[in-house]
């Protein structure tokens, strides 16, 4: 078992694989399914954000990322206002959500 000591327990990274570069300043909405807000807060000049409670609640959760603010802010068109990834919670372990972004696509995965 990993140790998570001083580490939130939902992490992302935001990558723009328009440049190749972190995707700073890009605003996150953590929510249960039903809509309650759990935590917001923003990736960091590398593109990274630790959000949550000390314990996530169990069951689905939705992690918001508003992308269009970021290709508006670099002068890009994009297709995606924002982006949800809804995943499920089933334990305690530390979770990664990952976002690779394009103007025009996106991808995710459960990252480590």
């Amino acid at each position: 078992m990993r140790a998570t000591f001083g580490v939130p327990h939902l992490t992302t990274h935001v990558l723009d694989a328009r440049t190749g570069t972190p995707a700073a300043g890009v605003a996150l909405t953590l929510r249960t399914a039903e809509g309650e807000v759990l935590a917001t807060g923003e990736t960091d000049a590398d593109g990274r954000a630790g959000l949550g409670p000390d314990v996530l609640p169990q069951g689905e959760l939705e992690l918001r990322f508003d992308t269009g603010a970021h290709h508006r802010a670099t002068g890009v068109p994009s297709f995606h206002p924002y982006v949800v990834v809804a995943f499920t919670v089933s334990g305690t372990d530390h979770l990664h959500v990952p976002l690779l972004l394009s103007p025009f696509a996106y991808s995710t995965y459960r990252g480590s």
